[in-house]
């Protein structure tokens, strides 16, 4: 998929001026798909034969700029799937070397957000906030928390995108997990008049081909189901059981997927990551990795090892076809995508972990700094405070000074003081002088025109 997606910088780099030169080079014709059970033995183009391949006029891109995954891409056969479809691109579920990650995409990705979001929320003239300012720095970590948040669920969904598209043997004859013989065999049959070889044969070419890979799957289907044992072990280790014709019983097959499958799995993911953690990686959340990793390896020896369905995934495959159009998980399946998503859990845990940590303590700083600040004014306003009062109290002492010794002055001054406080503060009060209105016009009803006094 990547090396689909950087070979057109090719194109990019062609001078203006032998562009009307260049005669095209038509598309090679794409191959026949192949058969059933076909080895593809042709390797993809390397990344030489793509830089010498290019058109003249063209000059090739730095070559490091083409992901050195085109390489590996031509390593090894691919084989040709029993749907007799083109083989698939290698899945793009993000390991924790993810191209995405590792390149810078999701800083390039959160500057462009944060300059769009600076753009909507900030109204043209208004400062914006400085590069390494805390403000600045806050939204750029919250942005990133989201971009990668979003990119790793998008990985969620292709990975569970994936599983449909690979189907499973229910689906391929049309019948619902946990369908009995009788409609197994019914549903083959009808199948197999529309798929048989025999019906196919007079046609002859690729139909013929196809028809035949198509019954040879569909009987294959139909023999895996209908033998209890082999159905049981399809429905919790996947189509890996077919290969295993030594296997009989129930028994048979579940050691066979227990000891060669699942404990060899869990032991290398145990063993990464101590090894891992030995070398200074994934201290971020150590606990929650293994607490994870040994949670997925109980379920999924649960799940292969109980005679019915687990009631975890019974319930997610209530909600998954209420909610969606999408066919119920076997436990196959299902285990996939939770080693999947328990990869993409770790890479959570090593790109957001810290991230979230580091935005949590931060705000706890600025509470703190806050607090430190509201403490601080809180002692300067009593600092000020005291110093008021004293200089009340020493101004107070200057004036009363020369009445100190002198009673009959001290009396005075007091009687004084208390007319002043009466006239001033009393009488002047609106709701003081509006009563004493009402009493003088109350006393003056019944006096005679021209009178004077409060009588």
């Amino acid at each position: 998929m990547e090396a689909v997606l950087e070979l057109p910088i090719l194109a990019l780099t062609a001078e203006p001026a032998e562009a009307s030169a260049r005669t095209p080079h038509p598309a090679p014709p794409l191959p026949h798909p192949p058969a059933a059970g076909a080895w593809i033995q042709a390797p993809l183009p390397t990344l030489n034969d793509t830089l010498t391949a290019a058109p003249p006029g063209l000059q090739p891109a730095a070559p490091s700029r083409i992901l050195s995954h085109c390489d590996s891409l031509s390593s090894g056969p691919v084989q040709a799937n029993n749907h007799h479809r083109w083989p698939k691109p290698p899945s793009t579920l993000p390991l924790p070397t993810s191209p995405f990650l590792r390149q810078g995409g999701t800083q390039l990705a959160t500057s462009w957000i944060q300059t769009i979001y600076y753009g909507l929320t900030i109204r043209a003239g208004d400062p914006k906030p400085a590069p390494g300012s805390p403000r600045h720095a806050s939204h750029r970590r919250v942005i990133h928390i989201l971009v990668v948040a979003a990119y790793l669920a998008y990985t969620i969904y292709e990975a569970d995108y994936e599983l449909r598209l690979a189907s499973d043997f229910y689906a391929d004859l049309g019948l619902a997990p946990g369908a009995p013989d009788r409609d197994v065999k019914t549903r083959f049959r009808r199948l197999a008049a529309l798929h048989h070889p025999d019906k196919a044969g007079s046609t002859g070419g690729d139909d013929g081909t196809s028809s035949t890979a198509r019954f040879i799957h569909l009987k294959l289907a139909s023999d895996t189901l209908l033998h209890a044992a082999r159905r049981f072990a399809y429905e919790r280790f996947g189509p890996d059981v077919v290969a295993w014709q030594k296997c009989v019983t129930v028994r048979d097959f579940v050691s066979r997927g227990v000891l060669s499958g699942v404990l060899p799995h869990y032991a290398v993911a145990a063993a990464t990551i101590y090894v891992l953690g030995l070398l200074g990686y994934m201290d971020f959340g150590k606990f929650y990795r293994w607490l994870i990793l040994i949670s997925l390896c109980v379920f999924e020896v649960h799940a292969v090892t109980r005679p019915s369905f687990p009631r975890f995934l019974t319930v997610i495959n209530a909600l998954v076809t209420r909610l969606s159009v999408r066919p119920p998980y076997l436990p196959f399946q299902f285990i996939q995508l939770a080693r999947k998503l328990t990869i993409t859990t770790y890479i959570a845990l090593s790109q957001i972990g810290p991230l979230l940590v580091e935005h949590t303590q931060q705000r706890q700083r600025a509470a703190q700094d806050d607090e430190r600040a509201l403490q601080q004014a809180l002692q300067r306003l009593e600092v000020v405070t005291n110093q008021l009062n004293a200089d009340t109290e020493r101004l107070m002492d200057m004036e009363i000074a020369p009445f100190k010794g002198d009673s009959e002055a001290v009396g005075n001054l007091q009687g004084k003081m208390r007319e002043w406080l009466v006239q001033n503060t009393i009488r002047a009060d609106p709701m003081v002088r509006d009563a004493l209105g009402t009493s003088f016009r109350k006393r003056r009803i019944d006096a005679p025109s021209g009178a004077r006094g409060n009588r």
